[in-house]
């Protein structure tokens, strides 16, 4: 009866996914608990980084380089998760033929390439923008 219901609702898979997700998580951080080493000294719980020692403070400045790449990863970052969506439903308008105009509001196969390809000019003037201020030289 449950796999019926499941079956029938969209997003069943996504649900699966996210309590399949869950159990792996639980499962491993129980079975270390339960099978990992239990030694404790001050060698052990000394602070370090990647396998070596901490030198210095760790507040010291960074290049200002370091954070333009990390707000570059989050920016395309984002653009995959607000690209899944329109992916979704612009497969199900160009190639089922489906009608969804409640969801979209009516537009059909041109309006939401459309979209997408100005959606997708706005982040390569970005990407064109930080190349001319030289994000991407890692070394100078």
């Amino acid at each position: 009866m449950l796999a019926v219901m499941l079956a029938a609702h969209p997003y069943a898979t996504v649900l699966v996914l996210i309590l399949t997700v869950i159990g792996l998580v639980i499962g491993m951080l129980g079975l270390s608990y339960l099978i990992g080493p239990k030694r404790r000294g001050p060698v052990k719980d000394d602070i370090y980084e990647a396998g070596m020692p901490t030198i210095g403070d760790a507040r010291r400045r960074f290049n200002v380089r370091f954070y333009v790449v990390a707000m570059m990863f989050l920016l395309f970052d984002v653009e995959i998760v607000l690209l899944w969506p329109w992916m979704l439903v612009f497969h199900d308008v160009a190639v089922r033929g489906s009608n969804v105009a409640e969801a979209s509001a009516g537009l059909d196969k041109a309006s939401l390439f459309g979209a997408i390809a100005v959606f997708f000019a706005i982040l390569v003037i970005g990407y064109v923008y930080d190349w001319g201020k030289g994000v991407f030289r890692w070394f100078s």
